[in-house]
């Protein structure tokens, strides 16, 4: 089969997991300062534009934008996939198919399978520790 001792690549495979974990804890803890940091200066920003009444304003840093966003969700996906549904609404949902979802309808349903639909099955490993 293959030269290379199977036990010495989990080693480094592990190995390289263990650093991309290292370095993605190390990403996540200075992004997340760096975001609380932001917060802080966008509250004041928004505190400016509350005291002046000005939806916008220049600096030489550059230019202050405020606006409105909205956010929707629900506490009851029941009532919400019945409202879409009665309403024909399905563009009211992201478009995103759920994975353990579509698999249990195929297997269910291999004979209805959606045109367009596209399918990759791959092998993967899994490593563990010793």
């Amino acid at each position: 089969m293959t030269d290379i001792d199977s036990s010495k690549l989990v080693a480094c495979y592990i190995k390289l997991r263990d650093k991309r974990a290292e370095l993605k804890k190390a990403y996540e803890d200075n992004d997340s300062t760096l975001k609380s940091d932001m917060e802080i200066i966008e509250q004041q920003l928004l505190e400016i534009c509350k005291a002046t009444g000005s939806t916008s304003f220049r600096t030489d840093a550059g230019t202050v934008i405020r606006s409105t966003k909205t956010y929707y969700w629900t506490s009851d996906w029941e009532a919400m996939h019945d409202l879409v549904v009665r309403q024909q609404r399905p563009d009211l949902l992201e478009r995103r198919i759920s994975q353990s979802n579509m698999k249990d309808y195929i297997e269910h349903h291999p004979h209805n399978i959606p045109t367009g639909l596209n399918v990759e099955s791959k092998y993967t490993v899994t490593v563990r520790r010793a």
